[in-house]
């Protein structure tokens, strides 16, 4: 059966959708949705075919935007997003996934853990990841203290890992009720040089699992990249040979493990964006222990742009294609695993989130 593509495309003002057919070659844009809310991150539900879209900012408040029919029509709630009185109030959604048996996930600002029952309708809160011991000592990233990073366990539902910015990575095994900081091995470079590996504080910037495996993790971070054998208990660097330790998106392929995607960018000092303004996407097929710099049909002059957290996905075609958006909005596609680029959208807003879904045409 004839295959479709579909790339949510999260930005500042709005989603936007791109569709293309299983040749990858011709993409029709449509959007913006969601009444040009500041979309975080968007989702397409496997379980419902629903798509499901993280939004809101101080001005707005928090909601998660969602479309049965794939962006014919949207409603939005917010009805449970909310920590108890008295504390500070969840100002936006900035992260979804699916869980097992129909339940959804979502991570706010400031860092905490929702979930729903009823595919976006109403939230509850796991309060356990925020009764944590450690949260008085949680510091906020550049972007504020956001939970940016979930990672559903592929086959126990009550094992999950997230990543919040600037408290690390912490994981459960018994459905949220406990948690335990999974930092180990992880630098914290901006701490006193005796201090660098901390049980938290680290500022995780992406994480995501390989396929095909309930233990191997992948992780840039603020101060490196990782990669985890054992579930995120320890972890193991993996950035000799990138051209700068700083990035924010990850993105592993569909059926290796150990081929994973990083867009590396000049660190804080050197302003965020392409090292020598020339784009990369740079690809391991040995889980790390090399890496290769994919240029062709991307731009390699004047590229003072970045990309964030949320920003590249892989699909599950054959072969696998990747994808990501800049933050000047334009968005990059590869229909061979990353070895050549075509531009395939321009001039959209600030892009936050890119995720990819492939059904029957």
């Amino acid at each position: 059966m004839a295959k479709r593509i579909l790339i949510l495309i999260g930005t500042k003002k709005g989603l936007f959708v791109a569709e293309g057919d299983e040749n990858r070659k011709t993409w029709r844009l449509r959007g913006p949705y969601c009444n040009t809310w500041p979309i975080h991150h968007a989702i397409l539900d496997p379980a419902t075919g629903a798509i499901h879209a993280a939004g809101g900012n101080e001005w707005f408040g928090p909601a998660v935007w969602t479309s049965p029919d794939l962006g014919a029509a949207w409603t939005h709630s917010s009805e449970g997003l909310a920590y108890a009185e008295g504390e500070e109030p969840v100002s936006a959604v900035w992260s979804l996934s699916p869980g097992h048996d129909g339940t959804l996930y979502a991570g706010v600002q400031p860092a905490g853990l929702f979930r729903s029952a009823d595919g976006g309708k109403t939230w509850s809160h796991v309060n356990g990841l925020r009764d944590h011991p450690s949260r008085p000592h949680w510091n906020p990233g550049g972007a504020g203290l956001i939970l940016h990073s979930l990672v559903p366990h592929p086959q126990d539902r009550d094992r999950l890992w997230v990543g919040i910015s600037s408290a690390g990575v912490f994981g459960t095994d018994d459905g949220g009720k406990t948690w335990e900081p999974r930092n180990r091995g992880t630098r914290a470079d901006y701490f006193p040089e005796d201090q660098r590996y901390p049980e938290l504080g680290q500022c995780v910037h992406c994480m995501v699992l390989a396929p095909g495996t309930d233990q191997l993790l992948y992780q840039q971070n603020h101060c490196g990249m990782y990669r985890s054998d054992d579930g995120g208990r320890s972890w193991t660097s993996m950035e000799n040979g990138l051209p700068s330790s700083f990035g924010f998106p990850a993105a592993v392929h569909p059926r290796d493990p150990r081929t994973v995607y990083l867009i590396p960018l000049n660190g804080d000092s050197a302003g965020r964006f392409m090292p020598d303004a020339q784009t990369a996407v740079w690809r391991t097929r040995d889980g790390g222990d090399s890496w290769q710099a994919m240029r062709a049909g991307l731009p390699q002059e004047n590229a003072y742009f970045g990309v964030l957290r949320q920003a590249m996905a892989v699909d599950r075609m054959e072969p696998a294609g990747v994808y990501f958006g800049t933050g000047s909005g334009e968005v990059y596609a590869s229909a061979d695993e990353g070895d050549s680029w075509t531009q395939i959208a321009a001039h959209l807003p600030t892009i936050s989130s890119v995720e990819t879904h492939v059904l029957d045409a």
